[in-house]
């Protein structure tokens, strides 16, 4: 979605051709080098994104050049596009995104902020997480997977006829993002463990911890996308997928 916006928003916005801008998107997740090639991912022949770099691959980059991370002078990110809410950081963790969305359906549902952020049922170590939650007058059921084991069990169970489940979060990698495919070798579980704290830690200490109060997201929509789920938004920011078969060779 980053890339797409910034090839169609910050494009015009800058006043640059789509195809002169050359994006390299950054990732713990090796899946993401196959998406980057799908059909789906691009607008009018041209990639959403360029290319993508593991985060094991940036840091063999940044000692291959002998780049000193702790003297680099800091710089704020480009706008706009550069303002980040904690709500979209903790995505990295097993559970970030059904927090991030739980905090925006609550404030949707009740026209009222949540008075504490912390969703504690979503959060932790467990391949599985559920729970119902009072929002307004709605009970919403959700659950929590990380583990592809994890995910089929649920879905089973959905198959055989469960229905109190609303909303699921699943995420391929045991923790989620934080032990990706493209993150360091034979992760221990502490060091999972301390990524995933170091996240919500961040989201302790910054301000804006919801995405619709984010002030990019709020200028996109104004000037550009018009409101979710318009035609433009579908456009730019939804996919398909199509049923793969695996072959063995």
């Amino acid at each position: 979605m980053m890339g797409a916006m910034i090839k169609s928003f910050y494009a015009e916005t800058e006043n640059l051709k789509p195809e002169n801008i050359f994006s390299v998107s950054i990732m713990p997740c090796t899946a993401k080098k196959f998406e980057q090639q799908r059909d789906e991912m691009t607008q009018k022949g041209i990639a959403d994104v360029d290319a993508v770099l593991t985060t094991r691959e940036l840091a063999k980059l940044i000692r291959l050049f002998n780049i000193d991370m702790d003297n680099l002078e800091p710089e704020l990110a480009d706008s706009p596009l550069g303002t980040r809410s904690s709500a979209g950081k903790i995505f990295g963790t097993s559970g970030g995104v059904m927090e991030a969305a739980l905090r925006t359906t609550y404030a949707k549902i009740t026209g009222k902020e949540m008075k504490k952020f912390k969703i504690h049922e979503v959060r932790g170590h467990k391949g599985r997480k559920e729970a119902n939650l009072k929002i307004g007058e709605i009970n919403l059921g959700v659950a929590v997977v990380s583990g592809l084991k994890e995910a089929e069990t649920l879905l089973q169970e959905i198959r055989e006829g469960r229905d109190d489940i609303h909303f699921i979060e699943v995420m391929a990698c045991p923790g989620g993002c934080i032990a990706g495919g493209g993150q360091p070798i034979n992760s221990k579980p502490k060091a999972i463990k301390s990524r995933m704290k170091s996240l919500y830690e961040i989201d302790e200490k910054e301000s804006i911890k919801v995405s619709h109060r984010n002030p990019s997201i709020i200028e996109i929509y104004q000037q550009y996308l018009g409101k979710p789920l318009s035609a433009k938004s579908h456009e730019l920011l939804h996919t398909t997928y199509t049923k793969r078969y695996n072959i063995l060779l």
